[in-house]
């Protein structure tokens, strides 16, 4: 059987705790910003976790499970 692969995807977007918790980026914070509040771009500039309902897709692509 040859090694899991890591999805390149998702080593780029996701990050691991150190209590084992999955970090994750906010969306839409990239480009048209002109349109979008002040208090928004602040809010989606802070990292959030990954849902607790996504995190066993997240750990399949990230070969942790």
């Amino acid at each position: 059987m040859p090694k899991m692969k890591t999805k390149s995807s998702a080593k780029k977007r996701f990050t691991i705790t150190g209590t084992g918790k999955i970090k994750r980026k906010h969306a839409f914070k990239s480009h048209i910003l002109t349109k979008k509040a002040t208090k928004r771009k602040r809010n989606l500039t802070h990292a959030g976790l990954v849902h607790g309902a996504d995190i066993s897709n997240v750990k399949l692509q990230l070969c942790m499970k």
